[in-house]
């Protein structure tokens, strides 16, 4: 027993170390890796976060240029004298910290006391602010003057630096907003231009947090001329083109062309043989871009940390795989004396001994559980035979249910038949027998004496009244079909509830309809309600609710105590239909408004009238109410909202 242990305890051990230290070692490999496009995807993130935060505040700085001078032309425009001109200019420059410098320049000859041109320019010159006129600066020819005079409005110049006209001398490189002045009456007075400094801006910008020491700006004019760089010897003199080698630098010139392009976007570069990270974007409302710069060492600082934390980690994983080995050997070694147990007692007849379930993952433990499941296989067999045996049960009970349904379906499909047949056979043969005698009667009406043509007339006008009868009976019965076999009926009542009924109106062309139909029919009305008593409903469909009840309160009662009483609630308009007769059987309001079913078979008609007339009647809005209180005869309410 202990050399079987000692030699299943070797194979685990090493089996363990086998399969854990490969997985341990290409895990951390990965995690190594897959660092580096972590650390690279931050820096990336945070460098465009920043880039997006630094162009926002240079579009804020030129903002403010734009703002402070569109907001002072009018006191130029409006009174605009060399005196204003100065006044205005000095103040802009002084209420501005970001505006470098400001000139006024007036059309040629329109102060003509001070020579052909005349211009005003305010710069900051250290802590003063200087103001001069210049009456001998040929300015007309200037971008910065004939570009918004061309336009008509006001736009941005190319930046330009060496500023060494007129009276005036500094060595910033600026940019130069510009706009035209006009009088009220719409004549070019002049232009008013306004200046940042690059270098100013350039503050600000390197100002901003940076997420690496040497990362720094760079800002591109469109052709690729440095507006602002660490290295001042590149500004306005020098392209991102100037120094690189197509064959070397192929990178940083396919950087400067997607800057001057203006797009946005991310790339790796060797800038002065150092490998950085570079992260640009275009400076909305001009032809720059501007561009973050982080070099790699310094961005993958962490990922280099990262090798002593993985040799850390090998080295105590190895000495934790080395104990969980050892224990996990010990825990396999041990079920092995219990499961022989097991094994001894089932081999001397206990059968009924339950092996327990092993959580163990061995050859030990699967065939210890092998036993198991054998088990409870068995088991679950049994069950799920069970289970089979009851749904059959429960199956065929249901089978028997739909087959009772479909009988009965077939029952009532076959009786409406033979009803709608005998309903329909009896007024065609009908109408077809007084047909044939009222051409027999016509026939011999030539032969006969007078007083047979008086009695052929009543028996005609009597066969014209029967045939009459039948025909509407027909014609009433073709209706129904209509509306049962109309699957939208409801939906179209409710789109179409869009007439003004008088409900004492519709309620007296109800009964003239009905009395028309039933001679010696006389139907009794009453109403509580003010004449011109108006709902919103369907003419129509409301006709054929009131009559239905009517109808039937005429064919099936004495005929001679018929009332229809029209009366209201708070909410609704009743029209209420009574009749004294036979009334229905106490167990027949539950099959009263169920389609296809007749209270009593040998009567006519096909079981679909107060069926419709109640889906008439909840589709407008209300409903057919059977009085089961009222024991003279039948009464049927019918409700419609107000």
């Amino acid at each position: 027993m202990s050399k079987l242990s000692r030699s299943l305890s070797r194979k685990l051990s090493l089996n363990i170390m086998l399969m854990a230290v490969p997985v341990f070692v290409l895990s951390l490999g990965f995690f190594y890796y897959q660092s580096r496009q972590l650390l690279s995807n931050e820096a990336t993130e945070r460098t465009n976060s920043i880039l997006r935060t630094t162009v926002q505040r240079v579009c804020n700085y030129m903002s403010t240029v734009e703002n402070s001078t569109n907001a002072n032309a009018w006191m130029i425009e409006e009174r605009f004298t060399p005196d204003s001109l100065q006044s205005v200019s000095r103040r802009i420059v002084s209420l501005n910290p970001n505006i470098l410098s400001c000139s006024v320049n007036a059309e040629p000859d329109i102060f003509p006391q001070y020579g052909r041109y005349f211009s005003v320019y305010t710069i900051h010159d250290d802590d003063t602010i200087v103001t001069v006129c210049e009456t001998d600066y040929e300015y007309y020819d200037k971008p910065w003057y004939k570009e918004p005079l061309n336009t008509g409005k006001a736009c941005w110049v190319d930046p330009f630096s060496e500023y060494t006209e007129g009276l005036v001398n500094h060595h910033d490189a600026v940019a130069t907003y510009c706009r035209p002045l006009c009088s009220e009456d719409g004549k070019i007075l002049g232009v008013i231009s306004a200046d940042f400094s690059f270098s100013q801006l350039a503050r600000n910008i390197i100002s901003t947090e940076h997420p690496y020491p040497s990362a720094y700006f760079m800002l591109l004019d469109v052709n690729g001329r440095y507006l602002i760089h660490p290295d001042t010897t590149r500004l306005f003199r020098k392209t991102i083109f100037t120094d690189a080698d197509p064959t070397q630098d192929a990178d940083v010139i396919a950087l400067g062309h997607e800057m001057i392009e203006g797009r946005q976007g991310t790339m790796h570069v060797d800038v002065n043989g150092k490998h950085c990270h570079v992260c640009y974007s275009a400076v909305p409302g001009t032809d720059w871009s501007l561009a973050m710069v982080c070099p790699d060492d310094e961005v993958l600082t962490d990922y280099r940390h990262l090798i002593y934390v993985i040799a850390a980690l090998i080295l105590i994983g190895l000495l934790v795989m080395w104990w969980l080995s050892n224990k996990v050997v010990r825990e396999t070694i041990t079920p092995i004396k219990k499961l022989l147990g097991y094994t001894q007692q089932i081999a001397g007849g206990n059968y009924n001994e339950r092996i327990p379930r092993s959580e163990q993952n061995d050859d030990i433990g699967r065939l210890q559980n092998g036993f198991v499941l054998m088990q409870q296989a068995l088991h679950e067999h049994m069950g799920k035979i069970s289970s089979t045996a009851e749904e059959i049960k429960k199956r065929n009970e249901k089978r028997a249910r739909d087959m009772e349904l479909a009988e009965e379906a077939d029952r009532k499909k076959t009786l409406f038949v033979h009803n709608l047949s005998h309903q329909m056979r009896m007024p065609l043969n009908i109408i077809g027998g007084f047909a044939n005698v009222l051409l027999e009667n016509i026939v011999s009406r030539k032969k006969d004496t007078e007083v047979q043509d008086a009695m052929q007339e009543d028996n005609l006008n009597d066969m014209t009244g029967m045939m009459k009868y039948n025909a509407i009976h027909l014609k009433r019965m073709i209706l129904m079909l209509f509306d049962i076999s109309s699957a939208n009926g409801a939906e179209e009542l409710m789109n179409n509830r869009k007439d003004e009924v008088d409900c004492n109106e519709v309620a007296r062309e109800s009964v003239h309809y009905t009395e028309e139909h039933f001679k010696g029919i006389k139907i009794q009305f009453e109403s509580s309600l003010q004449e011109g008593t108006s709902i919103l409903t369907n003419h129509i469909y409301l006709m054929r609710t009131i009559r239905e009840p009517l109808y039937n309160a005429a064919k099936f009662s004495d005929g001679k105590h018929i009332k229809l009483i029209v009366s209201e609630t708070a909410t609704t308009i009743r029209f209420t239909v009574e009749d004294v007769g036979p009334g229905l059987p106490e167990d027949a309001d539950d099959l009263l408004f169920k389609p296809f079913i007749k209270i009593d078979d040998l009567t006519e008609g096909l079981g679909i009238g107060l069926p419709l007339t109640k889906r008439h009647a909840m589709s407008l809005g209300g409903d057919l109410i059977y009085d089961k209180d009222y024991k003279d005869g039948c009464r049927f309410i019918v409700e419609m909202p107000k």
